[in-house]
């Protein structure tokens, strides 16, 4: 019965479409892959033809013999982070308007799963990859290059010859150091994120920086390892508490870390922000609707989205331009946890 039914309903093919529409198969394909001008009516007769053949392009085939597959890489980690999922929801969005279908793979922020993944993405003839390269992304990114896939950095960037799309991370941490010490605050700590990650090392320069400008003295104990998490960012901020003089205002370096620096503060019961001002990098959605509600640095995450997947499409078509590196600029978005008013 199965295999009856299956003969009543063959795939249908581009000559199919072709005798059904009166025209040559030639003109099918121009139509379809817009590759010559075809007259209105005839291109009405192909479309109508498509839908009455219930035809879908062979993009195997179309793939073989283009050599593209109208596929996109994405390699990035913490894909459960809501940073992430905004990102990759802009950058699908991009690319789908565009007809190129996304592959998602997870390095783990391990160097070489790192390497890993990208070698699977290429197996697969991805047309380009976008990547958030880890803290030691030296052995990926050389098979890359060496293979010629067209690539570009999204969020950490880094001195690689690619190019790279990503936001400003020193001037807004400054400048919420500098926030702080206008309201007085003298004792300003800093939740780092995982150790070597561009951005990290971005946001850590940028805390001193508005240290310096405050004209207040860089003290290692007020910077603690947050590992990009909740948890360990939990944990780091218990052992802010246990200091003799503990700080009075707390920066988080991503939105992870600003909930469990949270969750130390509640454990801890130590109000916000009258016992401890808290700001973080990362806005998310219901940032507002915490008690108080919470500062923070806003990235523009469709622009970077959008804007990593424009830059991989025009590498793909000029794979000799030289390489650009483009920094967004954030939003400081000012609710109630720092302590002061809107």
């Amino acid at each position: 019965m199965a295999q009856s039914a299956y003969r009543r309903c063959p795939i249908a093919t581009m000559a199919d479409v072709a005798r059904l529409a009166g025209v040559s198969v030639a003109t099918v394909s121009h139509v379809l892959n817009g590759t010559r001008v075809v007259r209105p009516r005839t291109r009405d007769l192909v479309l109508a033809a498509v839908q009455e053949a219930n035809y879908t392009p062979n993009t195997v085939a179309r793939s073989l013999a283009t050599a593209r597959t109208t596929t996109i890489g994405l390699a990035i980690s913490a894909i459960s982070n809501p940073y992430f999922g905004d990102l990759l929801r802009a950058i699908e969005a991009t690319a789908a308007a565009a007809g190129y279908t996304l592959l998602l793979a997870d390095p783990r922020e391990e160097p070489d799963y790192e390497l890993t993944v990208v070698r699977r993405l290429r197996q697969r003839r991805v047309d380009g990859l976008v990547l958030a390269p880890s803290g030691e992304p030296t052995a990926a990114l050389a098979y890359l290059k060496e293979h010629g896939v067209p690539t570009v950095l999204v969020d950490r960037l880094i001195n690689a010859g690619l190019d790279q799309v990503g936001s400003a991370n020193v001037e807004p941490v400054a400048e919420l150091v500098g926030h702080f010490a206008r309201r007085g605050h003298r004792r300003i700590a800093l939740v780092a994120g995982h150790r070597g990650l561009a951005t990290t090392t971005e946001r850590r320069d940028g805390y001193l920086l508005g240290l310096r400008r405050a004209g207040l003295p860089a003290e290692p104990e007020l910077v603690v390892d947050g590992n990009s998490e909740t948890e360990a960012a939990r944990a780091a901020v218990r052992s802010l508490l246990e200091l003799a003089e503990r700080p009075t205002a707390i920066i988080a370096g991503n939105n992870s870390m600003t909930i469990g620096t949270l969750a130390a503060l509640r454990d801890a019961k130590v109000p916000v922000p009258a016992g401890m001002a808290v700001a973080g990098f990362d806005d998310f959605p219901w940032a507002d609707l915490f008690s108080p509600g919470l500062t923070a640095i806003a990235q523009p995450f469709v622009e970077m989205g959008r804007r990593a997947v424009e830059m991989l499409l025009a590498r793909m078509a000029d794979p000799l331009a030289p390489a650009r590196t483009v920094r967004l600029p954030p939003t400081f978005v000012h609710r109630d946890s720092c302590g002061c008013p809107r």
